[in-house]
């Protein structure tokens, strides 16, 4: 008897580190390569994802579509009203209930920019949200490039800098070619201030790549919440568990 209350309590104890690696798996899978900046966004802090989102629609919908999300779903996961989204975030004139497009034509952006912007639903789960948080934020100035634009992150990206206007305009210097080394990225040098401080552009990056780590995985802000209370659940159940094996076992020498 003893044996078998002791083996299931070592059970539901390994269910509580399984558990517990489970709730916290999507964000190590988030992770991506290293030598990026961590992200540190948290898909818990809604103010986060709400401001992420308003910045989401304003600088980024006119180009990229979310073909996985319906403003509907949004609004519900957000906390937000219908009014909210509709008014804020739907400049396509689509239904509430409707997957969220582009604005632009994606032939349009083909001949543009030499391919069609792709679709983001995806994009944490594919590249990671380091990959996104340091892409916002490595556009450069080159004018050896097609746009005039650049990026560290993803070197002869084809688009331009939606957030210019708030991070201002950076020049990258490279050290030169030595040897068998190539040349590499050295530092960023602002050239002009944007309307915001580098601390203020690192929120709108981040939270721009909570958004999108939501998109990616939507299910995960109620699996994350439900996780808490089964675990909770859990401990409080072993511990009962402990307790009454000791009460049961108490007088048995």
């Amino acid at each position: 008897m003893t044996e078998a209350i002791m083996r299931t309590t070592r059970n539901l104890l390994g269910s509580i580190v399984i558990g517990m690696m489970l709730i916290g798996a999507p964000a190590a899978m988030a992770s991506s390569a290293e030598g990026l900046a961590p992200a540190n966004n948290s898909l818990s802090d809604i103010g986060s994802l709400q401001n992420g989102a308003k910045l989401y629609f304003n600088y980024c919908s006119g180009c990229h579509s979310l073909n996985l999300m319906r403003f509907s779903r949004i609004a519900e996961d957000l906390k937000l009203t219908e009014d909210q989204v509709m008014q804020n975030f739907n400049f396509s004139g689509v239904n509430f209930g409707e997957r969220v497009p582009a604005k632009m034509n994606p032939a349009d952006g083909k001949q543009w920019f030499g391919a069609a912007p792709p679709d983001l639903s995806l994009m944490a789960r594919a590249k990671g949200v380091d990959y996104i948080y340091n892409y916002l934020k490595s556009f450069y100035l080159d004018p050896s490039r097609p746009l005039g634009w650049n990026n560290t992150v993803f070197p002869n990206a084809s688009m331009p800098n939606p957030l210019w206007e708030l991070q201002g305009l950076q020049t990258a210097s490279f050290a030169p070619a030595h040897g068998d080394q190539p040349a590499h990225f050295e530092k960023f040098e602002l050239h002009q201030a944007g309307s915001m401080s580098s601390e203020e552009f690192n929120k709108v990056a981040r939270d721009i790549t909570n958004f999108l780590e939501y998109t990616a995985e939507p299910a995960a802000l109620k699996r994350t919440s439900v996780g808490i209370w089964v675990l909770l659940f859990l401990t409080l159940f072993t511990l009962l568990a402990y307790f009454l094996k000791q009460e049961y076992w108490k007088d048995v020498h």
